[in-house]
């Protein structure tokens, strides 16, 4: 497919990664692309209303009007199972600035799973229907309540019974991911075009999430699903300004950019209360990169066994030179 295709105006939706898009990692993937939204990593709700202290912990933006630096609005995720404690922690995040409340109904991991969250509820339509009704309902008439699922939990033909319970829950936007939780995140497995085919069932705002890399993935995806919307994920890791390469053709970041945001990154965690995850969240993040980036390949070659953050952030530096 050649990039002189067009691709549909819409919105790009910087998409929640548990574990690795952190508040640092977001002020900088925002301030080089003008995304529309991005969305937190999950919040786990278990039996108890969490603290604004945790809240804020997760999502710092919240005490700058739900925005990040460069203005991109940042919506809390809640993840749990039982409807009370996720309306109720809905609406402290509410109260606290979050511009729309987003449930996770399709994180595959497994610790998450095997307490009954994240993709685990795609075998439970109604629970997802429970919750979404219990959340609407507690929530101030104008605040946006959004899911994020998966097609299904092994097939794709579950979608319909969970995209009902999804729009009967009172769910004002939703994004599908294109895969099942037993499809991971296999390249092979992408299904833009049962996004296509539900289209017509879904009445609010629909985004396309999964496997978009490239300015090509975006136009392809747009084209298969029908969706003018687009969610990127792990390609934003691996080409940071992805974005941007998809909303305004922008060429690929050189290294030296990337280099760049990694010391950028480094510098507003080590000013965080906690920076002792600062290295493994770097090699997480080399680890992406290196698919594009032949450099990155070699400068995770030369850090990976640094454990000690101050040794690891000299290294860094140092690899420059």
């Amino acid at each position: 497919m050649s990039e002189q295709q067009s691709i549909k105006k819409g919105r790009v939706i910087l998409a929640p990664m548990e574990g690795v898009l952190d508040p640092p990692l977001r002020e900088i993937l925002t301030a080089v692309n003008q995304y529309d939204l991005c969305v937190t990593e999950f919040v786990r709700v278990v039996d108890q209303l969490l603290t604004k202290k945790t809240l804020l912990r997760l999502c710092p933006e919240l005490e700058q009007g739900g925005k990040t630096r460069s203005g991109t609005p940042v919506r809390v995720q809640l993840l749990g199972q039982h409807p009370q404690w996720l309306a109720e922690n809905a609406i402290l995040a509410t109260e606290m600035g979050s511009p729309g409340i987003d449930i996770n109904f399709g994180c595959p991991a497994k610790r998450v799973n095997q307490s009954c969250g994240g993709a685990a509820l795609l075998k439970e339509p109604e629970t997802i229907y429970q919750i979404l009704k219990t959340v609407r309902a507690a929530l101030p008439a104008n605040q946006l309540l959004s899911a994020k699922v998966r097609l299904g939990w092994s097939s794709p033909e579950e979608c319909y019974e969970i995209i009902d319970a999804v729009i009967q829950g009172g769910a004002g936007e939703l994004s599908i991911h294109a895969r099942t939780k037993e499809d991971g995140y296999k390249s092979d497995a992408i299904k833009w075009e049962w996004i296509q085919r539900v289209r017509n069932r879904i009445p609010v705002p629909l985004i396309a999430n999964g496997e978009i890399w490239s300015f090509n993935d975006a136009v392809k995806c747009q084209m298969l699903s029908g969706c003018d919307d687009l969610m990127v994920g792990r390609g934003a890791l691996q080409l940071p300004n992805l974005g941007a390469v998809i909303t305004q053709q922008q060429a690929p970041m050189s290294w030296d950019q990337v280099y760049q945001l990694l010391l950028e990154y480094i510098e507003i965690s080590l000013s965080q209360p906690r920076s002792d995850y600062i290295s493994s969240r770097v090699k997480q993040w080399l680890v992406f990169l290196k698919q594009q980036y032949d450099e990155a390949a070699d400068l995770f070659r030369s850090v990976r066994t640094f454990h000690d953050t101050a040794a690891f952030v000299d290294q860094i530096k140092a690899s420059k030179a």
